[in-house]
């Protein structure tokens, strides 16, 4: 009996050591009233968020709980927790969502990354993978695209991903594992693999996508 006593005030004893003296905080105890996230509005963004901005907030303020303004000074959007706010991840889902929609994804597909957590937004741009000049950079631009974006929307259906082709710039979004898919089909398609082997890759693809789902 003696020896078992002995065993459970170790134990007890290492689980506080384990635990440390502060106990984890909860969302309402965490002291958030003074964060504010600054998002900046490129230039050419900034017509189609004064278009969008009635959209954008909505979802920010009564689902996310957060507060949001446009300060046209900085040309910025300025995000903090509102009193009612919960939920610790709320800012920086509301960021990710601003910068998503700044980046050029569409309104609806932004919104998804406040719904779920297993999305995420990757970019690159065509010279890291190859460094392309002229003529070969609008061939390459335009395989990417294909005729009518023909190209990009095989691309998108068959990983489950949006693609958001800004200059030389490529933006992703999507769960992790569909995002390298996509890149790995964009990348060959910038290395100058014909478009027909990458639909051939994309189907096979495709097959592997539902059958995960």
């Amino acid at each position: 009996m003696g020896e078992t006593k002995s065993m459970d005030m170790d134990m007890v004893e290492e689980e506080r050591r384990t635990e440390g003296p502060f106990k984890p905080l909860t969302g309402t105890e965490v002291n958030r009233s003074n964060e504010i996230r600054r998002v900046m509005v490129p230039e050419n963004r900034m017509t189609p968020l004064k278009n969008q901005w009635i959209n954008i907030v909505t979802p920010l303020v009564e689902h996310m709980g957060l507060h949001v303004r446009m300060n046209t000074k900085r040309r910025c959007v300025e995000l903090k927790y509102g009193p009612d706010c919960t939920d610790i991840g709320s800012l920086q889902k509301g960021v990710d969502f601003i910068k998503a929609f700044l980046l050029g994804f569409e309104l609806q597909d932004a919104i998804a990354l406040l719904r779920l957590d297993d999305l995420y937004i990757e970019s690159f741009e065509i010279k890291d993978v190859k460094r392309l000049n002229g003529a070969h950079l609008s061939r390459c631009i335009g395989r990417i695209s294909g005729r009518d974006g023909k190209t990009k929307y095989a691309i998108e259906n068959s990983t489950r991903t949006r693609i958001v082709l800004a200059g030389q710039k490529l933006h992703l979004m999507g769960a992790f594992h569909n995002i390298k898919l996509a890149r790995d089909a964009l990348c060959s398609l910038i290395l100058g693999t014909p478009p027909g082997k990458v639909y051939n890759h994309l189907r096979i693809v495709s097959k592997r996508v539902q059958e995960k789902l």
